[in-house]
């Protein structure tokens, strides 16, 4: 078995994604008042101060309100949490949330090609040249993990030249997502298409004619997105 870092975890990270999961699951539901810091710190066994750390990360997270007069309820995260939150998502419990995994490929595709439409209008010769030159170490790869860190560089570059701060924040958060998981999904994907479909859509950016960008978009995102679709499909009828 390769090995893999060793991930130090603090016990506030611990206890954030014990009470994340309770939250998540339903087992605390909206409106439901949360134990004592006090209580907390007993049951799970840390410090009050770990617990605390914990409980403000999840406020900040708008996870949990803290009403007048001390008392903390848990919010509907679907509701109030934003994009930050989809990592934590991810894996609970030491297991993958398929459907949040769905989640992110699928978003993946809806969102891409409208950036590609964006970028083909505010793009500049010097990001079309860096496409280039990501295309190529792409093509010029026949590592599975490898081939998926360049898809990643070309698309940060596509919103780069999106020059849309929202669209860079969606992709802040779907690449936190998906980079942790890359070396489990590349297999899924195999080496990936050619080349071919990521010169026809660098060529497009070139043009500015967004319309084209986002038809040649979608074509080199429909692919890997079908066989994640279909893995993801695979594993909730094992599980």
């Amino acid at each position: 078995m390769p090995l893999q870092p060793v991930i130090r975890r603090s016990v506030p990270d611990d206890v954030f994604d014990q009470v994340l999961d309770e939250v998540v699951s339903g087992a605390l539901g909206p409106g439901e008042a949360l134990p004592s810091e006090r209580r907390l710190a007993e049951v799970l066994g840390v410090s009050r101060p770990a617990v605390r750390e914990a409980l403000q990360r999840m406020t900040q997270t708008r996870l949990l309100e803290v009403r007048h007069g001390g008392a903390t309820t848990v919010r509907d995260y679907r509701r109030h949490a934003g994009l930050d939150l989809l990592p934590a998502l991810l894996v609970r419990g030491g297991s993958v949330d398929v459907a949040a995994v769905r989640s992110v490929v699928e978003a993946r595709l809806v969102i891409g090609p409208g950036v590609a439409a964006l970028a083909a209008a505010r793009r500049t010769d010097a990001q079309v040249e860096q496409l280039r030159a990501t295309v190529e170490s792409y093509a010029a790869s026949d590592d599975a993990v490898d081939r998926q860190r360049h898809t990643l560089a070309y698309w940060d570059l596509v919103v780069d030249a999106a020059d849309s701060i929202t669209f860079r924040l969606l992709f802040n958060s779907l690449r936190a997502a998906y980079e942790p998981a890359l070396v489990v999904l590349a297999p899924v994907l195999g080496t990936g298409e050619s080349a071919g479909p990521y010169r026809v859509l660098t060529a497009a950016l070139d043009e500015g004619d967004p319309d084209t960008s986002r038809a040649a978009a979608e074509r080199v995102l429909r692919p890997s997105t079908d066989a994640l679709l279909t893995a993801l499909d695979a594993v909730e009828e094992q599980g």
